[in-house]
């Protein structure tokens, strides 16, 4: 638009390629690009094609991420995803292993899911002063406790008709179906909350529910979408964990919820609400799948990986703090 002076002022501020290369999102894509160097130089498997192999087992928990983003941007937290994955799966063996076509199977897998997180997303907008942690803790021992019951004495279930996984479980070429499926609702997720009315009244909500709810944003509707969206979510992971097992037993899905948080958060997003991009979150989910896949080629310990894993989560947690008091010290310098 022109200004009194005559001058075209630009409605969007410019980007420049430094602070695209310094932002958060692409240091991530910096350090995407060293990890697959240092994974490929300790271990001669890993390539392109071992690693899209492999990428199936872990990409399950992307799809959780996804939607805990919103979670997160909302200010809250929902640690009950791994028990549905849990009950998801336990009892989409139980339905194919009865015969049922395998559409039918695929249906009560993702409406199991979606049932849980409606249940969270209900109980916490009618009762609004309960925590989320809390309340989600709950629901994930009655979540995992069903499936442990459904599970009976043995604790484990196989499937007995696997070709409808087996399907699902494809590949085009090397390249497996979950990664395009992921691809797709990656796009879908991060352009409904970086460009929607419904993606920026999530961050005003996760900044001040109560301005928000006083400036029209339907907060509790809002809240039970997220909550339901992120049980369909994890109903679809345990689809997709359930092709990669052919069964379930009382410990899958175990650690999906610290997973898909770490993904999130190790992405720039802000576990205080209100802050933080789902690009970010996309790339660190690649980050650290190919970590684990390098470091498991290897055979290092699990719970080294672990050990791993939970440092880069405190290091992307002090980076932004440390950074920001840095940026204070020198604008109080350069005051005086």
């Amino acid at each position: 638009m022109a200004g009194k002076s005559g001058r075209n002022i630009s409605n969007v501020p410019e980007k420049s390629l430094k602070k695209n290369i310094l932002s958060w999102e692409g240091m991530l894509v910096v350090v995407f690009v060293l990890i697959v160097i240092f994974c490929r130089s300790i271990s001669p498997n890993f390539h392109v094609t071992n690693v899209l192999r492999e990428m199936p087992k872990y990409l399950a928990e992307g799809f959780i991420m996804l939607a805990m983003a919103y979670v997160l941007i909302l200010g809250e937290i929902d640690i009950s995803v791994g028990a549905i994955v849990c009950l998801s799966s336990t009892w989409t063996c139980m339905v194919c292993n009865k015969g049922l076509p395998f559409g039918a199977v695929i249906l009560v897998c993702l409406l199991v899911g979606t049932v849980c997180g409606l249940i969270n997303g209900l109980v916490l907008t009618k009762f609004t002063e309960l925590p989320p942690m809390i309340v989600t803790l709950a629901t994930q021992i009655i979540f995992r406790g069903i499936a442990e019951i459904s599970l009976g004495s043995g604790g484990s279930i196989s499937l007995t008709e696997t070709d409808g996984f087996r399907a699902i479980a494809g590949k085009v070429g090397v390249v497996p179906y979950i990664f395009f499926l992921f691809a797709i609702l990656a796009v879908i997720f991060a352009v409904v909350l970086a460009k929607t009315t419904f993606g920026r009244s999530v961050y005003a909500i996760g900044s001040n529910s109560t301005a928000a709810y006083f400036a029209g944003i339907p907060v509790q509707r809002i809240r039970l979408i997220i909550y339901t969206a992120l049980g369909f979510m994890s109903g679809l992971a345990a689809l997709f964990l359930t092709s990669v097992l052919y069964g379930a037993n009382t410990t899958t899905g175990n650690g999906f919820e610290m997973d898909a948080i770490a993904m999130a958060v190790f992405g720039g997003i802000s576990t205080s609400g209100g802050k933080g991009r789902l690009v970010g979150g996309i790339i660190a989910a690649f980050v650290i799948i190919s970590l684990r896949i390098g470091l498991g080629q290897i055979n290092m310990n699990p719970q080294l990986i672990l050990v791993i894993l939970g440092a880069l989560l405190i290091l992307a947690v002090l980076l932004p703090n440390i950074a920001g008091e840095l940026k204070l010290k020198k604008k109080a310098a350069s005051a005086k």
